[in-house]
């Protein structure tokens, strides 16, 4: 059974299938048995593709994207192994959902993983910027990389 990952914000046509993308390239890349997509805490945008913007940022760099957005649910918290919130909002909005201390202790920020981040753990939400906002959340989410392979890698072994 593979590890699964999924990452969460709003409207899941931003920060979080942008996550979903990268990660899923490098995972690929290293070999990992893991899954990796992402959705959102609200509904707002269920079943429209990705942000023009975040399909271009992430063309420019390189990764490929195929989206629908589609809302979390509660019910999910069995089927991941590591559900990682974009922001402290989604982090709070996911704890909220949480049956039981086992999915609690399934979220995690994205920025965590980053050495770099020290106390600035949020991505920010690029919805209302431009191009400049967008490639700076993909290199938030490329910057905690390579400690998510390793938190996931770490996770393998201990299968």
């Amino acid at each position: 059974m593979p590890y699964r990952v999924t990452f969460v914000c709003t409207g899941n046509i931003c920060r979080s299938p942008m996550a979903e993308w990268i990660v899923r390239h490098h995972v690929e890349e290293a070999g990992l048995d893991v899954e990796v997509d992402s959705s959102g805490t609200d509904g707002w945008h269920v079943g429209e593709g990705a942000d023009h913007r975040t399909v271009r940022t992430l063309t420019r760099a390189g990764y490929r994207v195929a989206h629908r957005a589609r809302q979390f649910e509660p019910s999910w918290f069995d089927r991941y192994d590591l559900i990682i919130a974009m922001d402290r909002g989604h982090r709070r909005a996911l704890r909220a959902m949480a049956p039981d201390a086992e999915a609690l202790g399934k979220i995690r920020l994205l920025r965590e993983f980053d050495p770099a981040a020290g106390d600035d753990l949020d991505v920010p939400d690029p919805y209302y910027g431009g191009r400049a906002d967008f490639e700076h959340v993909r290199e938030l989410i490329e910057a905690a990389v390579p400690g998510l392979l390793e938190e996931i890698r770490n996770a393998l072994k201990d299968r």
